[in-house]
């Protein structure tokens, strides 16, 4: 097994993909929660929350960076592809950024059991970030078909495995 493996992913499952999943997961717990923390629902005990999610969020898009830098690094330079993934990346990475003074900016919050106006406004903005962020993402894979093997008619049992032959040469091809 190659060792780009453990980064990327196998052919046909590629690493990056699950892994936004779980920092959007994280950052749209964290504006819900902060919007109606905010709105005075329980404020203390979602600005617990808020903060917490939007931590997991932030530790979570270091890991889910290093992923999509490593599929970014194999796209073709000035290709449409390439410049779709590059702006990709430009917009993710200005929402971490955006995310990661958010997470310092509620702190405070965090300790006194409130959302503060600033961070939550700085939050929603990181948040529509992250949105265009993802939306260009999908186009990557739905439109430039990164990383799709195109094999509709792999049997349920192969198409699940992490890696088969068939995987492999349809990734190379």
């Amino acid at each position: 097994m190659q060792l780009s493996y453990l980064i990327k992913g196998t052919p046909g499952h590629p690493s990056h993909p699950p892994l936004t999943d779980v920092t959007i997961g994280a950052y749209t717990a964290a504006t819900a929660l902060g919007v109606i923390g905010a709105l005075g629902v329980s404020e203390g005990n979602l600005s617990k929350g808020w903060w917490l999610a939007l931590l997991i969020g932030v530790v979570t898009s270091g890991v889910t960076s290093l992923t999509g830098l490593a599929d970014w690094l194999e796209i073709s330079r000035g290709t449409p592809m390439w410049r779709t993934a590059t702006t990709h990346m430009i917009v993710n990475l200005a929402a971490s950024a955006l995310f990661v003074v958010t997470l310092v900016l509620g702190h405070g919050g965090y300790v006194d059991g409130e959302v503060s106006t600033g961070a939550l406004v700085l939050n929603l903005i990181a948040f529509a970030f992250l949105s265009f962020g993802g939306w260009l993402g999908g186009s990557i894979v739905f439109v430039h078909g990164m990383r799709v093997l195109d094999m509709p008619d792999e049997p349920s049992g192969r198409a699940i495995a992490p890696l088969t032959p068939e995987k492999k040469a349809a990734q190379e091809s």
